[in-house]
């Protein structure tokens, strides 16, 4: 497994993250998500993202390896109402009553990073939800806090001393964090962790997406549709290679440290791992898919944003 630093906070962190998204979302059993926690912490991957509106992610996560919790950093999210909390979305009282709920359901006595979770700029400029953060960090109940969002939003919040970590969409479909937020955020030293990591699969037809992703996804089939990529243009064989390509095109980017990726199976946990040994996409590939995300823009009249 490779690690890495994960900006200032000095962390040593896997290069993938086990995405919780879709073991809420999708409602996998305690079994289920026990097996993918469990078979990706033993090959080294030391970094679970979650978050409170996740469902019932936090406490499968809990359940599952709350024993193991020496064994990873733990990233969850939070802002907007959820079951079991009081007050407004983004308030101090809603953000400070969700630390305390996460902590609970994932069964322990510390959040390694908590993020706002998509707030807009307005509400980063407020300071209220941001503050609450920082005085959880005070109280010890996370050691580190930060933002996951997209776009001008997200590019204000590495620009404040209380964020330490970005987490924002990047894929092969969605690049305009790049020359933005990401550029920031690797300038000021944040800890970076790409969301949406694969496009959500954008290359298969619609009725292969489960749940809520069918909805997430069209946006990217709409654009990697336009964007006219052919596996053979980038040194592959085939459609079946378009999951490789995509998460060794995020892995290659310099400027994220952690590429975000969710499931419910293990066989596709470790189909993910073995992606990982071949390590980053080649840079001619990496190049040749951001000339077709430009050129195609350009020839469309359109800039497409980052993706929340």
């Amino acid at each position: 497994m490779e690690f890495t630093t994960f900006g200032r906070t000095g962390l040593k962190v896997s290069r993938i993250a086990f995405g919780a998204g879709p073991i809420g979302y999708l409602d996998s059993d305690q079994d289920q998500a026990g097996k993918v926690l469990n078979l990706l912490l033993d090959q080294g991957v030391n970094v679970i993202d979650t978050a409170a509106a996740y469902l019932g992610s936090e406490e499968l996560i809990g359940k599952a390896v709350g024993e193991r919790r020496h064994d990873f950093v733990l990233v969850s999210k939070c802002g907007k109402k959820v079951d079991g909390v009081e007050g407004e979305d983004w308030s101090a009282r809603l953000v400070t009553e969700t630390v305390d709920r996460s902590l609970r359901r994932l069964r322990t006595d510390h959040l390694d990073v908590m993020l706002l979770h998509s707030c807009s700029q307005e509400v980063l400029e407020k300071g209220e939800a941001l503050g609450a953060l920082i005085r959880a960090k005070e109280a010890g109940k996370i050691r580190f806090a930060g933002y996951s969002g997209d776009n001008l939003a997200a590019t204000f919040a590495v620009s404040l001393p209380g964020v330490d970590v970005l987490m924002c969409s990047v894929n092969l479909c969605d690049q305009a964090n790049l020359d933005g937020a990401l550029s920031a955020a690797a300038l000021a030293g944040k800890g970076v962790i790409a969301k949406r990591s694969v496009a959500n699969g954008a290359w298969k037809p619609l009725d292969a997406q489960q749940g809520i992703y069918r909805d997430y996804v069209k946006p990217y089939m709409e654009r990697f549709a336009a964007m006219g990529l052919k596996p053979g243009d980038l040194g592959f064989s085939g459609p079946r290679d378009w999951m490789e390509i995509a998460l060794r095109f995020t892995l290659a980017l310099k400027e994220v440290q952690v590429v975000s990726i969710g499931t419910t199976n293990p066989v596709n946990a470790e189909a993910n791992l073995r992606i990982l040994e071949k390590g980053p996409l080649p840079q001619e590939a990496v190049a040749y898919i951001r000339r077709a995300f430009n050129e195609t823009q350009e020839r469309l009249g359109t800039n497409w944003p980052g993706l929340t």
